[in-house]
């Protein structure tokens, strides 16, 4: 089956998931996360692309991006998985893939999904029973963007700069977002629109996409079509 093209549309978040191949792990040591992020905010500058959320995980990585350009997501994607495999393949003294294929992802509407995105990525680590609380996983961009800890790799998205007038307000309505765990229906609403590149967001904006486009951007329903004749 030939693979969907991406849905890349300026302006618009795309919801990135990148896994290691057959689900092995690609951070093996804490200087590992920190040369990914160190890339990862190099190659963000060079291919102007923003960062709003992120976490990396034991053996996947997840990142919220907008650009102007819609390459510069895949730019970027190429430019920092080459250079990361081959500073694992060097450090560990292996050799061959470490990612799993191309990366998954998914337009997400801003208005409605942005921030219920970034929760579902700064709660992976909660989910996968690692922590209790996000703030206690340091390799999220969860204490960037609801503490307040320094960082360079986060730029904020409008969504997140409305919380608030200033940075204490915005921190402090963030942080009210995570009293509560993601419903299962909308965790499992952003998995099947990232793993299968459809977009996330209402049937409007689904349909503005598809109108642009000029294709499906939403899963097909599964079963016969209703006008279709039947031979007996």
């Amino acid at each position: 089956m030939p693979r969907r093209p991406r849905i890349i549309l300026p302006n618009v978040p795309q919801h990135i998931i990148q896994r290691g191949n057959n689900r092995a792990v690609c951070f093996y040591a804490d200087e590992d996360y920190r040369k990914y992020l160190e890339w990862l905010k190099e190659y963000a500058d060079k291919t102007a692309c923003q960062i709003h959320a992120y976490v990396l995980m034991t053996n996947h990585v997840h990142l919220l991006i907008s650009t102007e350009q819609p390459e510069a997501v895949g730019a970027m994607m190429k430019a920092l998985g080459q250079r990361y495999v081959q500073y694992i393949n060097r450090t560990y003294k292996r050799s061959g893939t470490l990612w799993e294929g191309r990366y998954k992802s998914c337009p997400t509407q801003a208005e409605t999904y942005l921030l219920a995105c970034q929760r579902y990525i700064e709660l992976n680590p909660v989910r996968a029973n690692m922590v209790p609380h996000p703030a206690e996983y340091k390799w999220s961009s969860y204490r960037i963007n609801a503490q307040g800890e320094p960082d360079n790799v986060v730029t904020p998205h409008l969504m997140y700069t409305q919380l608030g007038l200033d940075e204490q307000s915005r921190q402090v309505a963030y942080r009210k977002l995570f009293r509560y765990e993601l419903e299962p229906k909308l965790v499992d609403e952003i998995r099947k629109a990232t793993n299968g590149n459809y977009v996330l967001g209402d049937s409007r904006f689904a349909e503005q996409i598809a109108e642009a486009l000029g294709r499906r951007v939403l899963p097909g329903k599964a079963g016969r079509p209703k006008n279709e004749m039947v031979v007996k």
